[in-house]
């Protein structure tokens, strides 16, 4: 496998801050939040939205300070420390707990899978192996399915893997990973097999043709 995209980081850093709105947006609906991008982009200016659900405001803005965690800390080191940040972000207000590994049962919706209860040391294990990884691209995507798959946290997991993946991406100058709503379907339809078989073949591939983007040079 090749990297798709071979920006500077400082191109890469331009191309997200243009589009954290885009990926906002993108991020809030994964999560299954009822709004549209007007209304996004209207709540992150700061304005009142008439008939938008707080529970959904809030996911925007935790949203939004993930992200802004994320670019400010560009160039730290990819750990669990990291992911941790990312998640006490995202799950701000919205979780039993947020920013740290989850320490009970939980089930997937649409699948009959049940992800083990994480473990710190073997969790650690698992994100240095994902970091050996040669291509950056590949390891943004094992990363991503690998936090959704294995529910580290007790929410916020799919918005925090996708926001670690561009993490990865960013800080390599690989381009930004971004689930269009186009392709939402299909991509809830392989990650619900993804969670059943562990195997990631076809979303995978799916992600790389469809998901990552970049400067057309």
């Amino acid at each position: 496998m090749e990297d798709k995209f071979n920006l500077t980081i400082e191109e890469n850093i331009f191309l997200a801050k243009k589009l954290v709105i885009n990926n906002i947006y993108s991020n809030a609906r994964i999560e299954g939040c009822n709004v549209t991008f007007p209304e996004t982009q209207t709540i992150l200016q700061g304005v009142n939205v008439p008939n938008v659900k707080l529970d959904d405001i809030t996911c925007i803005l935790n949203l939004r300070d993930a992200w802004r965690y994320t670019i400010n800390n560009i160039h730290e080191e990819f750990n669990l420390n990291f992911v941790c940040k990312v998640n006490e972000n995202v799950a701000r207000n919205e979780s039993l707990e947020w920013g740290t590994l989850r320490n009970g049962k939980v089930g997937i919706s649409g699948t009959d899978y049940i992800p083990e209860i994480p473990n710190k040391e073997k969790v650690e294990t698992q994100i240095a192996d994902i970091n050996k990884i040669e291509c950056i691209t590949k390891r943004a995507i094992k990363y991503m399915l690998y936090g959704m798959r294995a529910q580290l946290f007790w929410d916020g997991n799919k918005r925090t893997s996708i926001i670690c993946a561009n993490k990865l991406l960013i800080s390599n100058g690989k381009g930004i990973l971004t689930v269009k709503d186009e392709n939402l379907r299909e991509f809830n339809i392989l990650l619900t097999d993804f969670y059943n078989t562990n195997n990631d073949e076809k979303i995978f591939k799916f992600i790389y043709d469809k998901c990552i983007f970049g400067l057309e040079r």
